[in-house]
């Protein structure tokens, strides 16, 4: 079959012919692949420098790890792979498979899940969002950032606020249920004073980090309090793409009602992983085929892959290689 792959860690995926992979054992299952997303996970894991990289073994490693395919039936499924997802055909999960709607794009099925699981476990299960909540997306601009902005409306929150660094992205933003933009490339204390302004007519109730870094740091720097009582802010690190190190002051953890954590690989048990194969991507899958659950994406063709890899997507949208 033929198949992308790499052989060594940085260097740029092939396009060439490579073993079928088998299904092990009855909890696995041979699928045909037609289209698969290329994300941040995917090249930080291909780099090396995602915390759940490995190097690949001899002979190479078929690059990819999510997509839509279709079983031997013809039934079209999202699925996770246990081999790599972009070769014409691979082995998934049987457990980790949700039917699609038959009217929904393969190219915005392969791109949801990932920024489904970026947004809605962490607003589901670690800041429990709850109908009212104000929200705050910081780097709402990305891919990702942009279906938070979604789910967190659909969630039920009362006001969404948006950050990011295009201002056409944050523009745009305002059409998909933001109320309030700020941009992060303005001066410290303008954006600071903007947020305290707005924490202080709204206060804000959770915070979903694509960014940390020095973004974080004037956030939680605006939710510190003066020893008058605080609503419970729920923080939540998604991303790091501004810095993986902040400075965090012992009066932020003292002075708010604050909880602070992580949503990613190993900060979700096991039945909350259940939940998203079972409730949450089948809801958010039929959202999107009734067009309330928008996103944009790239569609290149498998045999580019080298060329394509490194290719400068525009904010906000995804790359989708079909096979």
């Amino acid at each position: 079959m033929k198949a992308a792959v790499m052989y060594q860690k940085g260097e740029l995926p092939q396009y060439v012919d490579f073993p079928e992979p088998i299904a092990q054992n009855d909890d696995e299952v041979l699928v045909t692949v037609k289209a698969v997303a290329i994300k941040h996970f995917d090249k930080g894991r291909a780099n090396g420098k995602h915390y759940s990289s490995d190097a690949p073994g001899e002979g190479g490693r078929v690059i990819g790890g999510d997509g839509v395919c279709l079983l031997e039936d013809g039934t079209k499924i999202y699925g996770m792979g246990v081999s790599g997802m972009l070769a014409e055909k691979a082995t998934i999960h049987k457990d980790r498979i949700v039917k699609l709607p038959k009217e929904l794009d393969d190219a915005i099925a392969a791109a949801l899940p990932n920024a489904v699981i970026g947004a809605a476990m962490g607003l589901r299960f670690k800041a429990d969002i709850q109908p009212g909540d104000v929200v705050l997306i910081n780097g709402a601009t990305g891919f990702t950032g942009r279906v938070a902005v979604q789910i967190a409306k659909h969630y039920g929150a009362k006001k969404v606020i948006a950050t990011g660094r295009n201002q056409q992205s944050l523009n745009d933003l305002l059409m998909l249920g933001a109320d309030e933009i700020v941009s992060v490339v303005q001066d410290d204390e303008q954006f600071k004073a903007q947020l305290i302004a707005i924490h202080k007519q709204t206060p804000i109730d959770i915070v979903i980090d694509y960014l940390w870094g020095h973004t974080a740091e004037m956030i939680l720097a605006c939710l510190k309090g003066d020893g008058a009582f605080t609503n419970r802010v729920r923080y939540v690190s998604v991303g790091s793409m501004a810095g993986d190190l902040i400075q965090l002051s012992a009066a932020n953890l003292r002075s708010v009602n604050l909880q602070l954590t992580g949503s990613g690989l190993g900060a979700w048990s096991k039945q909350q992983v259940g939940l998203l194969f079972k409730e949450i991507l089948p809801e958010m899958f039929a959202l999107a085929a009734e067009g309330k659950l928008t996103v944009k994406t790239i569609n290149v063709k498998i045999e580019g892959i080298a060329e394509l890899w490194n290719l400068d997507v525009p904010d906000g949208q995804r790359l989708v290689v079909t096979i």
